[in-house]
């Protein structure tokens, strides 16, 4: 039996409305002489990321820690404005998920933003332009509880305001795609604009 045809959409934040220039946080680690990729890499470690994703910790407690961690190796002071130089920089928008977005919401389909943030999503939002594009946001902080859990999905589809079965999402991570498709919503895995067709397809928008 084939599925209901979706009638609201959710998508993700980092990784396909939002982008990421890897070279500026690897500009910043050339210029206080950290090693590559170290910003990341202990800002994404779970035991500091899972507390601010849930709203346990702000963000910028959670900065703080990267910071910490750095200062073994260059100084508190030298730490605190390398995390800095890095979080001044808030990414860019994807300009053809952008336009996608402009696009269903035009055709009366309801857009939400389902994303794993921080307390500064919303001043993000802002920032890049954001604020009235999207008729929802779902942020785990806020929600309490993130992407791949089913709870999660459960929040964003009352959010919405329709059932499950009807929600298409978009993410560009394997877990939160198969954490949507327990949770009863159609998902798919963004590879990139080339995306676009197959997704206009499967909301009955054209362009």
């Amino acid at each position: 039996m084939s599925r209901e045809r979706a009638t609201a959409l959710l998508v993700d934040f980092d990784g396909v409305l939002r982008r990421w220039d890897p070279a500026v946080a690897a500009g910043v680690e050339r210029e206080y002489g950290l090693t590559e990729g170290v910003l990341g890499e202990i800002a994404m470690s779970w035991g500091l990321l899972q507390p601010v994703l849930t709203g346990k910790v702000g963000h910028a407690d959670w900065m703080a820690s990267v910071a910490d961690a750095l200062t073994p190796s260059v100084g508190a002071e030298r730490a605190r404005a390398a995390v800095d130089d890095w979080q001044r920089y808030r990414g860019e928008v994807d300009p053809d998920v952008l336009a996608f977005v402009r696009e269903v919401r035009a055709a009366g389909v309801r857009v939400g933003l389902g994303t794993n943030a921080t307390d500064v999503l919303d001043a993000d939002l802002a920032a890049l332009g954001l604020t009235d594009e999207l008729d929802v946001v779902v942020n785990s902080s806020v929600a309490g509880v993130h992407k791949p859990a089913k709870e999660f999905f459960q929040v964003a589809c009352d959010a919405l305001e329709t059932p499950p079965s009807r929600v298409l999402f978009v993410d560009d991570e394997v877990r939160a795609v198969a954490g949507a498709r327990v949770a009863g919503l159609s998902a798919h895995r963004w590879s990139g604009p080339g995306d676009l067709r197959y997704l206009r397809a499967a909301l009955a928008t054209t362009g």
